[in-house]
């Protein structure tokens, strides 16, 4: 994490807290000549566009007071929506039963991408339960090799 999302992450938590809300990720990036300060935020229920602006304005008047950002940027605030990444060790414990999309670094037993129903999770190994075809495979995934994890949504 850069030192602006750390900083940030200190000032939006007890908003969040305050809230009931949880952060799930946040991103500082510059797209084209603009740059973008990034931050999702979540609740077992949902969040409402309500929320994600209480949310925005608060941290905005805070950030405003501190200036930890040398230059023009733009806030966003919202939800991480039904495909959320999968970052933290209550994420993968969440999603446990649920479809899930996880990349990795190198291939393992050949593949790079792979999506499936979450098994297990540990701190060091997942475990899915993808479908080949119409045959069903367990695959271990090392959690070192993961290079992207989320949610997937299928449709039936």
């Amino acid at each position: 994490m850069s030192k602006i999302t750390t900083l940030v992450e200190e000032i939006v938590t007890p908003i969040l807290d305050d809230m009931s809300l949880e952060l799930i990720d946040m991103e500082y990036v510059k797209e084209g000549s603009n740059w973008f300060l990034r931050v999702f935020i979540d609740k077992d229920s949902g969040v409402d566009i309500e929320e994600c602006g209480i949310v925005s304005e608060r941290l905005s008047e805070k950030l405003d007071e501190i200036d930890p950002i040398p230059h023009n940027y733009f806030l966003e605030v919202s939800s991480p929506g039904a495909e959320r990444p999968l970052k933290k060790d209550k994420d993968f414990e969440k999603a446990i039963g649920k479809n899930v999309y996880v990349k990795t670094y190198e291939p393992i037993n050949g593949e790079k991408a792979f999506e499936g129903t979450l098994l297990s999770y540990t701190s060091d190994e997942l475990s899915l339960e993808v479908t080949i075809k119409t045959r069903k495979k367990k695959v271990e995934i090392p959690t070192d090799k993961i290079a992207i994890a989320r949610l997937a949504v299928t449709f039936s």
